[in-house]
């Protein structure tokens, strides 16, 4: 029996609906009392949820407007929604560019129902993430990454745990040479393996993915668990291919709708799940190296970076508090691998494209190294100082391909003012590296890729703080010094020894990258490396 209340027409016999009257107190009319189909009961129900429903995207709605107030300007945005369809989720970067000329370059952006403060060009990235980098040092949210190390390592942790590992991780790398000759040693030793690798291709045309990703990959697991693979290892194939595989899963427009909401990970089908198995999988190959680790450990002789954090452990065994755990070494050694692996060899792949698009500094190139280094010395790093067109290549091909575009989502640690505008603890902070890196001021015609951007007037190399390559602040990337290495030695290496030979016309080689989202994936492409 439902509440008496208004209804409209008479009723009808047919609806099985009865109107009679209940007896009322003495004095008083009769009540009418409405019997009510259960059909027209469901009814009932349905325009209570749609009111209830109405109500709390009005809340929601004004709770956005009301710490709008405080939040730099932005597109207004939908209920629950937010901004999401004014976004394009193939090219987020281009998105901020856009809108960055008509809110200026600090501005707000909802994804989904949480506010997002979005950091355009390079005097607003600077500020906040170098002058103000304790502020801005937080890791903001990645519901997509989140789920599959649950805030524990390097990269998407905060506060106590972040700088413990961040710390130890740095120590532990500076004492495995980085920055030293002993890691530039291991870096030459895998450049000779590359180049005999590349040799066996027999100058027949051939895909490089896989070659140039098992040189940095072996590098950052020689120093991980004191391992190096050979190039046709298949454990290590399928490792790299899982790197490469969520590389690409990570930029696909669907991860970035499930950032957004990330309650679609627990009700839809899609490639996150192919993400988190591929997370799962290497995990697990990193939990049976720490067992190996456990059961062989000297902790007098420390072999690589898991042995000292085991060592770590045990001296913190009584500590309640500690971050030294299994979960953060698991995560930590994940973070270090597929950083130390996969953007690196995304880089390198890329660049051997922009060599044989561009084969007129491909040359300049291979004249310095045969002016300075010659055709039979193996390059090292003293020799850059002394290449300045080479080390001018390298730096273009970094900032024209803009890795990581609107880089990993940091957070405010406190409320703070910023630009008159007041930033709540905790809310997330995207800092786009393209409008850094692609700023037509420092770099005139940026969208062009011409390693005159690095070089004076006198062909000298010239450094500029525009390049943020690798971040900036607090939360650079940890391997930076190596990966810088890297890639100067392994490209040298390449040109020294190799002559690349396109399958197709330069002209019609194309550089779009096939996805533009975490990351700029390179499109696939094939080549000769003939030797010299």
């Amino acid at each position: 029996m439902s509440t008496p209340g208004i209804r409209t027409g008479k009723p009808q016999a047919a609806e099985a609906e009865r109107v009679h009257l209940t007896a009322a107190p003495q004095g008083l009319s009769p009540v009418p009392t409405f019997y009510f189909s259960e059909q027209e009961e469901t009814m009932d129900l349905i325009v209570v949820l749609v009111l209830s429903l109405s109500c709390l995207l009005l809340l929601s709605l004004w709770k956005q407007s009301s710490r709008k107030g405080k939040l730099p300007p932005g597109p207004s945005p939908l209920p629950v929604i937010g901004n999401i369809l004014q976004i394009d989720v193939k090219d987020i970067s281009k998105t901020l560019i856009n809108l960055s000329k008509v809110y200026g370059p600090v501005f707000t952006l909802y994804f989904g129902m949480k506010p997002t403060v979005v950091l355009h060009g390079y005097e607003a990235v600077k500020e906040a993430l170098i002058d103000l980098g304790e502020e801005f040092s937080g890791r903001g949210t990645f519901p997509v990454a989140e789920r599959a190390n649950r805030k524990y390592g390097i990269v998407l942790s905060n506060g106590k745990r972040w700088k413990e590992m961040r710390r130890f991780s740095l120590m532990t790398l500076r004492n495995f040479g980085l920055g030293k000759r002993s890691i530039e040693d291991c870096v030459q030793e895998e450049a000779r393996c590359l180049v005999e690798e590349l040799r066996k291709t027999n100058a027949s045309p051939c895909n490089p993915t896989f070659i140039l990703g098992c040189a940095p990959c072996n590098v950052i697991c020689s120093i991980i668990f004191q391992n190096r693979f050979d190039y046709t290892d298949q454990n290590f194939l399928n490792l790299l291919e899982l790197l490469n595989e969520n590389v690409k899963i990570l930029s696909s427009p669907w991860v970035q709708v499930c950032n957004t909401f990330p309650i679609f990970m627990d009700y839809f089908p899609g490639s996150h799940n192919d993400l988190l198995k591929n997370f799962a999988y290497i995990k697990n190959y990193l939990l049976e190296k720490v067992k190996e680790h456990q059961e062989s450990l000297d902790i007098n002789n420390p072999r690589d970076f898991i042995d000292h954090f085991l060592i770590k452990m045990e001296q913190e065994k009584d500590n309640q508090q500690s971050e030294f755990t299994i979960e953060n070494l698991i995560i930590s050694a994940f973070d270090l691998f597929s950083a130390g692996s996969e953007t690196t060899s995304t880089t390198l792949r890329y660049a051997i494209l922009l060599l044989i698009k561009y084969p007129e500094v491909t040359v300049k190139v291979q004249e310095e190294i045969d002016r300075v280094i010659g055709r039979h010395r193996s390059p090292c790093m003293q020799d850059r100082s002394h290449m300045p067109y080479t080390d001018a290549v390298v730096h273009e091909i970094q900032r024209y391909i803009d890795i990581i575009p609107t880089n990993v989502p940091h957070a405010v640690t406190q409320d703070i003012k910023f630009r008159n505008y007041l930033i709540p603890k905790g809310t997330t902070i995207l800092t786009s590296l393209t409008s850094v890196l692609h700023d037509d001021k420092e770099f005139p015609n940026p969208r062009v890729f011409d390693p005159g951007h690095f070089l004076d007037e006198s062909g000298n190399f010239k450094k500029s703080d525009y390049f943020m390559a690798f971040s900036a602040g607090k939360r650079i990337c940890v391997g930076e010094g190596l990966a810088r290495m890297e890639l100067f030695l392994f490209l040298t290496n390449i040109l020294q020894k190799f002559t690349l030979k396109s399958v197709v016309d330069p002209k019609d080689i194309d550089i779009t990258p096939v996805a533009n989202g975490f990351a700029s994936v390179p499109p696939s492409y094939q080549l000769h490396f003939i030797p010299v």
